[in-house]
């Protein structure tokens, strides 16, 4: 039986992702074939890329950045939870059309957990509210963050994830805020939701000497895993987690969607991580 997946995104030709679902599939007698489609590459738009997935035999795709919440309007999403957050990073192309779920949502909260376990978030600087940083917030409010801070270039973008917060989850205090660095001030969790860091965008989002106060800090990028963002905080003693595990445990959720089968999630991340594959 042959699956047939695919990731729509920019920047995104070091994305394990096309490893990641083969090596599931092998451990199911699958054959998965899974291409990078880059909407620009392909001369097309991303509503081409998509309406061409949706007819040529797809089973399901991924969407990753810029396209999250680009992809909204063209999928059926059942869960409210889900429609609130307004981005989508997993496609399944059902016989009744096409079905949205977020799997950063629910791969951040278990990346999380596999780190901090039970342990609340407590008071969150978050900087960048687009598609992953969506997910991430609804996700740290899940887990019981008591405040979280949002930061990004684009102030009106984070005002409408802070309304849309306050209304999912009133006991979590939301605020937005200009200035990242004033922002971190008290604040027990860093997290870094921008492309800052990655391949091809390099930097950080946030000055080390701003970091001496926190616990923990995640960054959503993953290629590479060791970002400055996040080698600057396991400088200053934070707890690390990385966009590696969010990698891992999105793509776990996404396959189970897939395929509709367990993977043996041990034996994945040692075949993945044996092939040093971080990215």
């Amino acid at each position: 039986m042959t699956l047939q997946l695919g990731l729509i995104g920019d920047n995104i030709a070091r994305s394990s992702a096309p490893i990641l679902h083969r090596l599931a599939g092998a451990q199911r007698g699958l054959d998965v074939i899974y291409e990078r489609l880059v909407p620009k590459d392909l001369g097309q738009d991303f509503e081409q890329v998509f309406e061409t997935c949706k007819v040529d035999g797809y089973r399901g795709i991924n969407i990753t950045y810029p396209y999250k919440e680009r992809a909204v309007p063209f999928v059926e999403i059942s869960d409210p939870v889900l429609t609130a957050m307004g981005a989508v990073n997993t496609v399944i192309f059902e016989d009744t059309g096409p079905r949205g779920y977020n799997t950063d949502y629910s791969g951040f909260m278990e990346a999380y957990r596999s780190v901090r376990g039970e342990r609340t978030p407590g008071t969150v600087l978050m900087i960048g509210t687009g598609g992953v940083g969506r997910a991430v917030a609804f996700g740290l409010a899940a887990l019981g963050a008591t405040e979280l801070r949002l930061v990004d270039r684009d102030t009106a973008k984070a005002e409408a994830l802070g309304e849309t917060l306050r209304q999912i989850a009133p006991k979590t205090k939301v605020s937005v805020c200009n200035d990242a660095e004033m922002a971190a001030h008290g604040a027990t969790g860093l997290v870094n939701c921008t492309p800052v860091g990655m391949v091809g965008y390099d930097g950080t989002p946030l000055a080390q000497a701003a970091m001496a106060s926190a616990q923990w800090a995640f960054d959503a990028v993953y290629t590479p895993t060791d970002t400055q963002f996040l080698t600057d905080a396991a400088k200053e003693g934070l707890s690390i987690i990385s966009g590696w595990e969010l990698f891992f445990y999105q793509g776990v959720h996404a396959w189970r969607l897939f395929a509709e089968l367990d993977p043996d999630e041990d034996a994945l991340r040692r075949s993945l991580l044996s092939q040093g594959d971080a990215a």
